[in-house]
């Protein structure tokens, strides 16, 4: 193999990753790369570091949908 390629990774499809990068977790939120470090630096979205590696674990990805829903159910309710 060339000095500079990298050997491929091996995935398994049939496993979802348990760990994504900060722009795998903003594709899937469907926002972009800037706002999804902001929200990671601001600790709205879960991240854990591995060595110089930042990751966001898949489940902090629906735990953050469910503080927004949440949210937007205490303030969409019609005043009494």
């Amino acid at each position: 193999m060339a000095p500079n390629r990298k050997a491929p990774t091996m995935t398994h499809p049939e496993r979802p990753r348990l760990l994504l990068t900060v722009e795998e977790a903003a594709d899937r939120l469907g926002i972009g790369r800037t706002l999804a470090y902001a929200l990671v630096k601001s600790g709205e979205v879960e991240s854990v570091q591995i060595g110089r590696l930042r990751r966001v674990p898949a489940d902090a990805l629906d735990a953050f949908l469910a503080r927004l829903r949440t949210i937007a159910g205490n303030t969409n309710r019609p005043a009494a």
